[in-house]
């Protein structure tokens, strides 16, 4: 005890000066609230170097979004959510969400069902859809597909490449049988046609190789390309069932859509438009203002909440995912049925895969006041005039590449 009291003596003396007289202490400081970078829910996204996809590196480059953990930039402080962005190669962002390691990936449609079968997955966002961004390139002499019977076709096996391959030649009569599509990553088969290597007579590569290649060497032309089937390859972002269901999973996807709508006013905007698609250029393969305005026409963004539900509330979209499906199967890409669901009301257990229209009917603006008919002032008292009337919102309406694969 004799090395205990000392210091409560001491102790009590502190606080009994520490508290003073009542009357002549000023009032303590009131504490303020943690910053909101601190208390917000993080979610992470994971996207790849492609048009549509670089719409949220290009985010946080002008500050709507801070892709860095803890940090925020404007959409993430309207939403309270913090938004994590981690860049990567595509196959890389297939493996980072089927694994669990993201919440949510920028993925197309068919790489989205494999992982959907151990991992619910919601499709939240479309944001582009190919239209001549996926193209069968051949040589001069090369005029009729028929011609490509005995001869390798060269592209990336069991992705969009393969898919538009066999959509085409289904389109045309033909069947997938009689043709020989060989694996090889898109780069070193644009790389390989470009250097008029022997035996390249024919490649099913995406943008950027397919503009690298026809304008690097005047005597090839495409055959076909994904413009025959427009819709049918949907660039997307989708959010795992778990993510969602966890506190601030709804702001987060709904600061994921407001983010890519932002950035599709910026191409808009004539003040912007240049600037934004050379930033994006910059960060899909280095590509040139001219060059990114031909590869925006190939790969149709879906710029407005409205084009998006158009989509995803339209009734096309269980067709294409029957074609896509029946695709996969045929490929061997499946281990199991996915089982699909269109819109907020299908029960979340009972599919696998799910197009979720709630999100996008978040952030859409809402309708602009109907003009009204208003009579002069001498003859409508102030009392009598009406209130303008707002509408009610719109109803509820694989294989990975070398280097830096891009979907």
């Amino acid at each position: 005890m004799m090395r205990t009291l000392p210091f409560l003596t001491a102790s009590a003396a502190l606080l009994l000066c520490a508290c003073g007289d009542s009357a002549t202490n000023t009032p303590s400081e009131p504490v303020e609230p943690p910053p909101a970078e601190l208390t917000a829910p993080s979610f992470s996204l994971a996207w790849s170097e492609y048009p549509s996809w670089s719409t949220f590196g290009v985010a946080h480059e002008v500050g709507l979004v801070n892709g860095k953990k803890g940090e925020m930039g404007e959409i993430e402080k309207k939403w309270n959510v913090d938004l994590v962005l981690k860049e990567a190669d595509y196959d890389s962002c297939i493996t980072l969400y089927g694994s669990g390691q993201v919440d949510a990936a920028a993925l197309t449609n068919m790489d989205s069902l494999p992982p959907s079968l151990s991992l619910p997955t919601v499709a939240i966002l479309p944001t582009s859809t190919s239209v001549g961004a996926d193209a069968l390139i051949v040589t001069e002499g090369i005029t009729d597909i028929k011609q490509l019977k005995g001869k390798p076709v060269y592209g990336l096996a069991l992705t969009v490449s393969e898919y538009t391959f066999a959509r085409n030649l289904e389109l045309l009569g033909e069947k997938e049988a009689d043709y020989t599509f060989s694996n090889m990553d898109p780069a070193a088969a644009a790389i390989a046609m470009q250097q008029k290597q022997d035996n390249y007579d024919a490649i099913v590569v995406w943008n950027p190789f397919v503009l690298e290649t026809l304008n690097k060497r005047a005597d090839v032309h495409v055959l076909f390309d994904s413009s025959t089937i427009p819709g049918e390859i949907i660039d997307m972002v989708v959010v795992s069932q778990a993510a969602l269901d966890r506190p601030g999973g709804e702001a987060f996807a709904n600061a994921v859509a407001d983010t890519f709508y932002a950035i599709n006013a910026r191409i808009e905007d004539p003040a912007t438009r240049d600037d934004t698609l050379v930033a994006l250029g910059h960060k899909f393969s280095h590509l040139d203002l001219e060059s990114m305005k031909k590869v925006v026409e190939q790969t149709r963004f879906y710029k407005t909440p409205a084009d998006a539900l158009a989509l995803f509330t339209g009734p096309d979209l269980p067709g294409v995912m029957d074609k896509v499906l029946a695709f996969e199967n045929g490929h061997g890409m499946l281990d199991s049925q996915p089982t699909i669901g269109y819109g907020a009301d299908d029960p979340a257990a009972a599919v696998s895969f799910r197009f979720d229209p709630t999100y996008i009917q978040n952030v859409m603006p809402e309708p602009a006041p109907e003009p009204q008919a208003v009579e002069s002032p001498a003859a409508v008292p102030p009392s009598a005039a009406k209130a303008p009337q707002r509408k009610a919102p719109a109803p509820g309406l694989k294989g990975p590449a070398k280097g830096k694969k891009r979907r």
